[in-house]
């Protein structure tokens, strides 16, 4: 029995060294790719942690809400006038702030991201917090993340070696003298693109630690849980119809999908990581259509005695495309499989959520395809225009 060989990989396969080159080139820009898909998901999905992972129903915020990065404070008696509306069943505040903790180790300082709320009801999916949440009711009992970034020191370590008792100190921005408390407990969240590391405390205690910079009354989130059963729109709806336009309310998706908005129109990162998508998408199509006309140019007289035994353009154009696809699909292969190695060793590096998806796998694979599709689409021209007659 004979297998027949397609006439594309033939004239691939012709000339081994351009085709190992051409392939390490699809690979290099299928990896470009996975790279800066891999660090917008981080980015996005680092942003929204605390969002994904509150408890709750519709948010408010400042008018003058940007981020969470870059929060404005509102008055708190706002978030218990929504008390008033049907069909909601209780609210919770929550306070934001940046201050800097000492490293045990080595009494440098570093920013980190305070969280308080009241702990007699839980407003985190974190079920860590939840467990913690009678601890959190004494005094200057703080949970650190253990995901941190590792310039705060080893104080997740020393939790989980036994060291219950160790005591850390925090510093307001403006405060040359730090206030000290104890961790009691650790939990996950892990850093972003904007915060380094996060620690969860009492409304207390955050006041505690911010007695200059902080009013009671000034909150940074309101939490509103409503009954069972209630439409969450109808609810927003009213809350917007009669609340004074000092502040905003969200839905939990609205709420995510504004922070996905601010840090991916209004600020750098985000409108590197595009660009650095288009780019690579424009590269990526230039570089197989370089490959396959360089191809095409040294195969022009197979093609045009082709040509002249009586194939047709459309047989001769099918071929590019399938030397298209095949690039594609040999150069993807090698780029997945460094992409991954290359996420695992960024995310244990950076701290940051930086990993494979399927979605993701899916769509470098399509753009791959549809990158090498164009470029043969490109190249054929050259193809068309090859006339026997001319050739011999």
């Amino acid at each position: 029995m004979k297998f027949k060989i397609p006439l594309a990989w033939l004239q691939l396969a012709q000339e081994k060294v351009r085709f190992v080159v051409a392939v390490a080139g699809i690979a290099f820009i299928v990896l470009l790719t996975f790279i800066q898909l891999g660090f917008q998901d981080a980015l996005y999905s680092s942003a929204t942690a605390l969002h994904q992972n509150l408890r709750g129903d519709l948010f408010l915020v400042s008018s003058q809400y940007k981020s969470l990065t870059a929060t404005q404070s509102f008055s708190r008696s706002r978030l218990f006038q929504t008390l008033g509306f049907d069909g909601v069943e209780s609210v919770s505040p929550i306070y934001l702030q940046f201050a800097k903790l000492k490293n045990p180790a080595t009494g440098e300082k570093y920013s980190i991201y305070v969280i308080g709320f009241d702990p007699g009801k839980s407003v985190f999916n974190i079920p860590e917090v939840s467990e913690n949440l009678d601890r959190l009711k004494i005094p200057d009992i703080v949970l650190f993340d253990r995901i941190s970034r590792p310039e705060f020191g080893p104080i997740a370590t020393n939790f989980d070696a036994g060291n219950t008792e160790q005591t850390i100190e925090i510093f307001p921005f403006d405060a040359p003298i730090g206030y000290r408390v104890r961790v009691g407990g650790l939990f996950s969240l892990g850093p972003s693109f904007g915060v380094d590391g996060n620690l969860i405390v009492s409304d207390s205690t955050f006041l505690r630690i911010n007695p200059n910079t902080r009013p009671a009354d000034m909150i940074d989130i309101g939490v509103i849980t409503l009954n069972a059963g209630v439409n969450p729109d109808t609810v927003l709806q009213q809350l917007k119809a009669n609340l004074p336009n000092d502040i905003q309310i969200f839905s939990r998706q609205g709420f995510i999908d504004f922070e996905k908005e601010y840090w991916s129109v209004r600020t750098p990162i985000g409108f590197i990581l595009n660009l650095m998508l288009t780019m690579a998408s424009v590269v990526g199509v230039v570089i197989v259509y370089q490959i396959l006309y360089s191809n095409i140019a040294n195969q022009l007289i197979a093609y045009a005695t082709l040509k002249a035994i009586g194939y047709a353009n459309g047989y001769l154009l099918n071929v590019i495309f399938q030397q298209a696809l095949i690039l594609a699909l040999l150069g993807y292969i090698p780029g997945f499989i460094v992409s991954i190695g290359l996420y695992s060793f960024a995310m244990d590096v950076t701290k940051l959520p930086i990993m494979m998806t399927t979605n993701n796998a899916i769509i470098v694979l399509v753009s791959a395809v549809l990158m090498c599709i164009t470029s043969g689409s490109l190249a054929i021209n050259k193809l068309r225009s090859a006339d026997p007659a001319d050739i011999f």
